[in-house]
Formats: structure tokens, C-alpha cells, sequence
């Protein structure tokens, strides 16, 4: 299960970033701080990038007011036109971004290429056919209802998918006519910096988009206070988003939260359990569980539990735990030391609350001495009282909860605070489809139903509010003007 022995690519070249892009240029930064950029597997830096300091801030702003009356006034045909040549840039970038993201998150070079570069170009590409066919008004009765950009939107971007985030929020933005200033999390920027060339080369209008750099505790705060910023759409964690919340409200800025998430994968009874396991501890693990959708509780019928866990611990035990330069690797480090540690308190804390542990634990890989590294770890014996049934660990955690029957089981699903994703599996498409309707959870897979870039993305509860992708994602970029006749 550890120390991979394939075929390594190259790791990318150290990086200093030391420019902003602002009002269409590059421009140096004035930030008083440095961060350091670790490649997650060897703990070494791969890059440097500094930071913004407040009037810069302010300068990006201004700057994508000043483009916000020209870009929105374009017609849909000629955004489209730009995103098209932003997709392109990013298609001919791609290998290189990949390797920066296998850097910085530690994603297995070979998902980083078809899932952390691939889905934003498919993203992209999304948003240049929507703009063909989406009707920006509409007559009803005796108005006209327009759909108007917003205006300017602050993005801040986490680090676990760090480009398709921010290509998710940047694509719907300049699609519905806005503009925009991102904030990519310090862990993982240097992906967004190469996005910023992309643009740039993509040539599109100056201010349109903007990016600068820095901590959520500074530029992020200020970004949710400044006055001159119409609305916040922010990914990251629960904690973040509610302190996003509380500070963006004093200006009563629009606000879309993608936050976090503790999914149900509800096993019934007559579902291909040998098919639905190994989905299941796929998708909880992948991205070494560092995704905000994934199913990291394993809803089984009591009378199933012994075979699952069987199934649960030869699906982790194919996962190569190893450098994700190397070919042969499917489980890569996690980000941080910090990540790291937050993770391991809760493997111990789930020692302690009583729960079983079938495979890996707290301890560091035996195999692996340096990176951020982290066994697949698999409880069983869980229930919805204990910590890591409530909480978002973001680490390769899966715990397996028994339940008696179906309504014992979506009582479970709904147990916890959050809401963004889950997945039901049976035999029977409509029996499936039935428990998934009352799951409270803003995406359900029925029997391992494929990622769809084009359905609203987003959660109930402590996961936020919001929708991301698709026409869905558009729609959070628009104000509602009605005219009357």
C-alpha cells in the first residue's frame, strides 16, 4: 500500500512570484510578507510568492470597477469569444499546471492532469455554450425581467482544487457580464498565478480580471469589507465562511458560501456492495480525502458489515500511498503539516470515543519519512454521536456506520449539521431514488452516477448557500431588474 516504485516525472522549477496582476498588468507586489509554497511531498519549497499589501487591494478593485461598465456591456457572443481563448491558453498549459497542483496539494500527477486541470477546461468550456443559448431577459405579463451582472465579485479560493475553483467562480462571473478580483489560498497559488498568464495571454480586457495575494486573515478580510466589492463567493471551511458572513453583512454584500461537507454513502440492502465499496472508498479517499463532496460515511445494513469491512479494507489496501510524481502512485500526501495533524486528532479521537479501527491510524507511514503523508484510515463501530461522524476531518477517514433499516439509515445521513453531497446505491434505480429525495444534501449519486459540471453544485445548512456550475452558477452573478410596461 506504500512506497511507489514506477516511473517519476519531473517536479516543476522553483517559482518566485513577486507580481500581481492588476488593471491588465503585472505589477509588483507591495505586501510587507513572503510566502513559501511547500511541495507536500518532500517538504521542500517550490515556490515563493508575495503578497498584497492594501492599496493594492484597493487598485484591483478600482480597477475592475473601471472595466465592469465596457465588459457588461459586451453581448453574450463576444465573453464567450474570451472565454474561449482563456479555455484554449489553459488547454496548451495543462500538463505544466498539473504538475504545480501534484506539487502544492500532493494529487497523484495522473488525476491532477484529467481532474485539477482537466474539469476547469471542461468548465470553461461550458460557459462559452451557455452564453449561446442562456436568455439574459424575458417578457411576463406586461414587464420585461433583465438579468444584470452583479458587478464586481471577490473570489476566495481554497487549496484542494485551487484552479477549478477559481475557474468555477471566474468563468461564471465574466460569463453573466461581472468582473472580478481572486484571492487564492497561500497553500496552493501558484496554479492560480499560471492561470493569471492564461489571461493575460488570452488577452482579455484590462481590470476584467484581476488577482492578488495574500492571507484570508488580511486581504481576505479586507476584500469582505471593502465597499467597493458588490459581492463575496467564497470556498473553504464552515468557520471561514460564518467569519466571511458576519463581515460582509455590515455592507450588506451579496454572498455565495461552498463550505463544508460530512456526506452519507447509504449501502441498502440490495445494492452490488462489492461494486458500491469500492466506489465508496474511492471517492472518500480520493485527493487523499481532502474534498469538501466526498462520501466519508458508510451507511451498511447491520447484517452486512462484516463483508463490507472485508470489501472496505482490500479497496484501501489497492491504493498506492507514494510520491504523486510517480506513475505508480493513487494516494498522495496531504497538504500540510497543519492538515496533517488536524487529521490525526481525529483519528485519535475516534480511538478514544470508541470506535474500531480496521486499517491505518494515527501514526506517520513507516515507508515514507518525509511529506505530509497519511494512512488510509478505516473505522467501523461508528455512530452519530462521535466526533468524526459530525466533523469534516479533510483527510483519508472513512467511517462505516450500521443502521437497521431505512429510516434508521437517512435519520443517520441527516444527523450531522452539513449537507453538500451523498450517494445511495440499490438494486432498484427507483428505490434508490427514493431514499436519495430524502436525503437533506444539495447532490446525491444514485448507484455511482458520474459528476455532472453542468448541475448545481452546492449545499443545505453549515455547508452554505449558493450554487456553483451550469446555468445555476451563472444565475449567482446576475441581479433581477424588472421593467414595466
Amino acid at each position: 500500500m506504500t512506497g511507489s516504485t514506477g516511473s517519476m516525472t519531473p517536479r516543476p522549477a522553483f517559482q518566485v512570484r513577486n507580481s500581481l496582476f492588476i488593471g491588465g498588468r503585472w505589477a509588483s507586489a507591495e505586501g510587507k510578507s513572503v510566502t513559501q509554497v511547500l511541495d507536500s511531498a518532500t517538504e521542500e519549497p517550490v515556490g515563493e510568492v508575495h503578497t498584497a499589501s492594501g492599496t493594492q487591494l484597493d487598485a484591483a478593485v478600482q480597477a475592475a470597477r473601471n472595466a465592469l461598465p465596457e465588459w457588461a456591456a459586451k453581448s453574450p457572443a463576444e465573453r464567450a469569444q474570451y472565454l474561449g481563448q482563456l479555455q484554449r491558453q489553459l488547454v496548451s498549459r495543462a500538463d505544466a499546471m498539473a504538475a504545480l497542483i501534484a506539487a502544492e496539494v500532493g494529487t497523484p500527477l495522473r488525476l491532477a492532469k484529467s481532474i485539477q486541470v482537466g474539469l476547469p477546461i471542461a468548465v470553461l468550456g461550458s460557459y462559452v455554450e451557455l452564453l449561446g443559448e442562456f436568455d439574459f431577459q424575458e417578457t411576463i405579463g406586461n414587464s420585461v425581467v433583465l438579468r444584470e451582472p452583479v458587478g464586481v465579485v471577490a473570489a476566495i479560493t481554497p487549496w484542494n482544487y485551487p484552479l477549478h475553483q477559481a475557474v468555477a467562480k471566474v468563468a461564471a462571473a465574466l460569463a453573466a457580464g461581472s468582473t472580478i478580483v481572486l484571492k487564492p489560498s497561500t497553500l496552493a497559488q501558484l496554479n492560480v498565478f499560471a492561470l493569471a498568464d492564461a489571461v493575460e495571454a488570452a488577452e482579455l480586457p484590462p481590470g476584467v480580471f484581476n488577482l492578488v495575494a495574500g492571507p484570508g486573515s488580511e486581504i481576505g478580510d479586507a476584500m469582505a469589507r471593502h465597499h467597493g466589492i458588490d459581492m463575496i463567493s467564497f470556498t473553504g471551511s464552515t468557520a471561514a465562511g460564518i467569519q466571511v458572513a458576519k463581515t460582509a453583512a455590515e455592507s450588506l454584500k451579496r454572498l455565495s458560501l461552498e463550505l463544508g461537507g460530512k456526506s452519507a454513502n447509504i449501502l441498502l440492502d440490495d445494492a452490488d456492495f462489492q461494486r458500491a465499496v469500492s466506489a465508496g472508498v474511492n471517492n472518500a479517499f480520493l485527493n487523499s480525502g481532502q474534498t469538501c463532496s466526498a462520501w466519508t460515511r458508510m451507511l451498511v445494513p447491520v447484517s452486512h458489515v462484516a463483508d463490507v469491512l472485508d470489501l472496505a479494507r482490500a479497496a484501501a489496501q489497492r491504493l498506492t500511498l507514494g510520491d504523486p510524481f510517480d506513475e505508480s502512485t493513487r494516494l498522495g500526501p496531504l497538504v500540510s503539516s497543519g492538515q496533517m495533524g488536524q487529521v490525526g486528532r481525529f483519528v485519535e479521537s475516534g480511538i478514544a470515543e470508541g470506535a474500531t479501527l480496521v486499517l491505518g491510524g494515527p501514526e506517520r507511514p513507516s515507508s515514507l519519512e518525509r511529506g505530509f503523508y497519511f494512512q488510509p484510515t478505516i473505522f467501523s463501530d461508528v455512530v452519530p454521536q462521535m466526533q468524526i461522524a459530525q466533523e469534516e476531518i479533510f483527510g483519508p477517514v472513512l467511517a462505516i456506520m450500521p443502521y437497521v433499516n431505512e429510516t434508521e439509515a437517512i435519520q443517520i445521513a441527516n444527523a450531522t449539521g452539513y449537507g453538500l453531497a451523498g450517494a445511495v446505491w440499490s438494486a432498484d434505480p427507483e428505490h434508490a431514488t427514493r431514499i436519495a429525495r430524502e436525503m437533506r444534501t444539495g447532490q446525491v449519486d444514485i448507484n455511482g452516477g458520474r459528476f455532472n459540471p453542468l448541475a448545481p453544485f452546492g449545499g443545505f445548512g453549515k455547508s452554505g448557500y449558493g450554487r456553483e456550475l451550469g446555468r445555476f452558477g451563472l444565475e449567482e452573478f446576475l441581479e433581477l431588474k424588472a421593467l414595466q410596461y
